[in-house]
């Protein structure tokens, strides 16, 4: 028997803490093995998307429809936050002063380029964040009430000629994107029509069908319900194409004024000196998300139309419609009221 017993291989013996770390880093192994980046996005910190708007509205919309779709797709958790004020500038400085670790983003709209154009701010849209993707467009359209005797672009335009002033356009301002859109299109058509700056679109769309206002230059998501319902008529649409829910609709661009193009876009951004290798992650998971069938037919479905750009274009694209915001403010003369 003790012979016996002296042949048996020697049982080893680690000590706890020893044994325990073997296990770990096998265990560790597996897990990278088996699901690569998606356990790293479950370790990190979650990410959020401050959305400088008030809950319901469309940048909001977009920001829980893509957050959805890319936890569900990549895996790391993403949290909104809505945080309005001061037309989108507390979000946007909140943002801007965030670490560049690509855990704080920011989506925004036309506003982020027009508001330091108007008052003194302490960003500076173009050096202060690194865009990532242009996510979304929503077209703008020229709409009257449907009992006007206004018909076509042209009827309203022409009648503006013939009473210089007397005419009124409502939109949101001041300062907003169609109010820019509005000046622009006043110096192509060389004609005088008043302005009404609101502080909404349901305040606007409300003088509109009061008859108020004679009419109103706004996101076509802001007049779709009362489109839809015959009670508001579209002249026109400023997008470079006629859009898919107006197709009878014509651009102000085949009315007679090429190359006028106006759109509401939502990008979003991250903080200046995020490493470009999370810039590259994040713009993959974004572009990848608005274009997914599920969440493309949810944005199409409320006017809202997916791009996809990212990166260098859309850098591209930002700078040359700040510097065109830019010429038109100064102009007209545009303040911040």
């Amino acid at each position: 028997m003790k012979c016996r017993n002296a042949m048996k291989p020697p049982h080893r013996r680690f000590p706890p803490l020893a044994a325990g770390a073997v296990i770990l880093a096998g265990l560790s192994g597996l897990l990278l093995t088996l699901t690569g980046e998606g356990a790293w996005s479950q370790a990190a910190s979650p990410i959020k998307i401050i959305v400088p708007n008030p809950a319901g509205g469309v940048a909001d919309v977009i920001a829980r429809l893509l957050a959805e779709q890319i936890s569900r797709a990549q895996g790391p958790t993403i949290l909104i936050e809505n945080r309005p004020g001061a037309g989108t500038v507390v979000g946007t400085e909140a943002t801007a002063r965030a670490a560049p670790d690509g855990n704080t983003l920011l989506i925004s709209a036309n506003p982020f380029l027009i508001s330091p154009l108007l008052r003194k701010l302490t960003y500076d849209p173009l050096t202060s964040f690194e865009p990532i993707c242009y996510l979304a467009r929503t077209p703008t359209v020229i709409v009257v009430n449907t009992a006007s005797p206004y018909r076509t672009l042209a009827d309203l335009l022409n009648a503006a000629r013939v009473k210089p002033g007397d005419l009124t356009v409502a939109g949101l301002g001041p300062g907003s994107a169609t109010q820019i859109a509005f000046e622009m299109l006043k110096r192509e058509a060389n004609i005088d029509m008043t302005f009404v700056s609101y502080p909404g679109a349901g305040p606007a769309v409300n003088a509109l069908l009061g008859g108020h206002v004679t009419s109103m230059f706004g996101n076509y998501t802001d007049a779709a319900e009362q489109l839809k319902a015959g009670k508001l008529h579209a002249l026109a649409t400023a997008a470079r194409t006629r859009i898919e829910p107006l197709p009878e609709v014509p651009t102000v661009a085949e009315s007679g004024y090429q190359d006028y193009e106006v759109d509401v876009w939502f990008g979003i951004f991250a903080p200046a000196k995020t490493p470009k290798d999370t810039l590259a992650r994040l713009a993959g998971w974004f572009s990848a998300a608005v274009q997914a069938p599920e969440v493309k037919a949810k944005l199409i479905a409320q006017g809202l139309f997916p791009v996809g750009t990212c990166g260098a274009d859309f850098a591209s694209f930002l700078r040359k419609q700040y510097d065109d915001y830019g010429r038109v403010i100064r102009e007209a003369n545009i303040k911040a009221e």
